[in-house]
């Protein structure tokens, strides 16, 4: 984390390429096998137009952004966030974003997450509180 934070200090974008490898390891350690995530047949079936990264993949970008801007895991109080839009499988996603809010010790971010042909996918929050 920078020394001097102050409303409005960026954070350092992360990114996540969701290639088909990644997307059936992380179905298979969370247990997620649904069809939407691999199948492109049975994803337009539900309206998609190809297999979409899960929802809970992205949510780990979110934790990641915080807990880096954090300096580590232990700094992370919180993490939500709220999908926008589909996010292809093959799909590069970035989150980005700035501190909203300062209260006390503890810093809330303000986070967007855009797929690499700039559609935005999720938005959300995280509050931290700094780690020495």
């Amino acid at each position: 984390m920078t020394e001097t934070v102050v409303v409005g200090t960026p954070i350092e974008s992360v990114t996540l390429v969701c290639d088909p490898v990644r997307i059936l390891r992380f179905g298979a350690s969370t247990h997620n096998s649904h069809r939407i995530h691999y199948d492109a047949s049975y994803a337009q079936t539900e309206g998609l137009s190809a297999p979409v990264v899960m929802a809970q993949l992205q949510g780990t970008l979110f934790f990641r952004a915080a807990s880096h801007f954090a300096g580590g895991y232990e700094g992370v109080v919180s993490v939500s966030w709220q999908n926008r839009a589909p996010a292809p499988v093959g799909t590069t996603l970035e989150v980005s974003g700035e501190v909203s809010q300062i209260d006390s010790d503890q810093l809330t971010l303000a986070l967007r997450e855009h797929s690499d042909n700039g559609v935005l996918c999720a938005v959300g929050t995280a509050v931290v509180v700094r780690v020495c």
